[in-house]
């Protein structure tokens, strides 16, 4: 009796163990996909000015993008 609570508890604990690594890598994706979100709505903001001939913004958002990879690298 005590030999089966005892893999029951064993199994229970594996599968909590999962759950939790799952809730981690589940947060890690989705704070990836949320700078990749940012870098994608920077570049589409560059393209806009440049098409504006706006070369001015789009110098001052190519900066800011190079500074947010530099800072997600680092």
């Amino acid at each position: 009796m005590k030999q089966g609570q005892r893999q029951v508890q064993d199994k229970l604990k594996a599968i909590e163990d999962e759950c939790e690594q799952l809730r981690k890598e589940t947060a890690l994706i989705i704070k990836q996909s949320a700078k990749t979100q940012i870098r994608l709505a920077l570049m589409f903001q560059i393209l806009k000015a440049r098409q504006s001939n706006d070369f001015s913004m789009a110098a001052q958002l190519t900066q800011a993008l190079r500074q947010l990879i530099a800072e997600q690298n680092a």
